[in-house]
């Protein structure tokens, strides 16, 4: 594996293979790396020719300072993981690699109501920070696919949608990964080194209510589902912040299930100081 810090290094190293005609697969991290990473190095190590894993915690998608400040940094585990999986290119920025005019210098994205439902809402500039960071990381390393990880389902939307703002230069594909969990069911997460052990317990109780949604989508209203999924969260000791089910195409908002539409589910609440997001596909 070879590492790189600076753009210009990377870009070098990257612009031989293209001339070569080798394929460039890409995966995005803000480290503290888990075998839900892992998949989507081994997912783009199987479909391209080179994999590149960037390792950046990006300032500007934190719209609360003490969230961003207490980001797990892990860099020396996160380089053996990387290792261990196959990952041929790492890329370990500094802020003023990835923004050299200031990280105030970005382009505003206009990612529609995407921006206002869900996380949009509950994180106000949040996607606006994560459209600036991998609009400059695609412009980086310009791959020809790029692999995320469904768990932050909106987050790929928004993805989507930025490739198509930017008329997707590279024709870059998009591949959105099966989320990875652990035994009980918690989707894996960089946050969940935050939790405490009770907390790591009780933290499955969120997947509980997606399949339960998943199994109540053809004799309940979503009302009734979502009034029991809030209603078991409270009582476990967290504070909710929204349970919802969209259109899994274009993550429009439903009031009710549709046979007739792949629909998503999602969940967002916090235990203690931690926030944990989650979704599962209904149909």
């Amino acid at each position: 594996m070879i590492i790189f810090k600076t753009e210009a290094d990377i870009q070098n190293y990257l612009s031989d293979l293209r001339l070569k005609g080798k394929s460039i697969g890409f995966v995005p991290t803000m480290g503290a790396l888990h075998a839900g990473h892992g998949s989507l190095v081994i997912k783009a190590k199987d479909e391209t020719d080179c994999v590149v894993c960037s390792v950046f915690v990006n300032p500007t998608q934190f719209n609360d300072k003490v969230d961003f400040e207490k980001y797990p940094i892990t860099r020396e585990a996160d380089l053996a993981l990387l290792l261990e999986w196959g990952c041929q290119v790492a890329f370990f920025p500094d802020v003023e690699d990835v923004y050299p005019n200031g990280m105030n210098a970005g382009s505003e994205f206009d990612f529609g109501y995407l921006n206002t439902i869900l996380e949009g809402e509950k994180r106000p500039g949040h996607f606006q920070g994560v459209g600036q960071v991998v609009s400059r990381l695609l412009d980086i390393v310009k791959p020809s696919d790029l692999f995320m990880g469904q768990k932050d389902f909106q987050q790929c939307m928004v993805i989507q949608k930025l490739l198509e703002l930017k008329e997707n230069p590279y024709q870059t594909k998009l591949h959105i990964c099966p989320t990875v969990r652990d035994a009980d069911g918690l989707a894996m997460s960089s946050r969940n080194k935050l939790l405490s052990e009770p907390q790591r317990t009780l933290a499955a109780t969120i997947y509980q209510c997606l399949v339960s949604i998943q199994s109540k989508q053809s004799t309940d209203s979503f009302s009734v589902v979502q009034r029991e999924c809030l209603d078991l969260l409270t009582n476990k000791d967290f504070i909710p912040e929204y349970v919802s089910i969209a259109d899994a195409n274009n993550l429009s908002l439903l009031e009710d299930f549709d046979a007739k539409r792949k629909m998503v589910a999602l969940i967002a609440a916090k235990i203690g100081s931690v926030r944990l997001i989650d979704n599962l596909l209904l149909n």
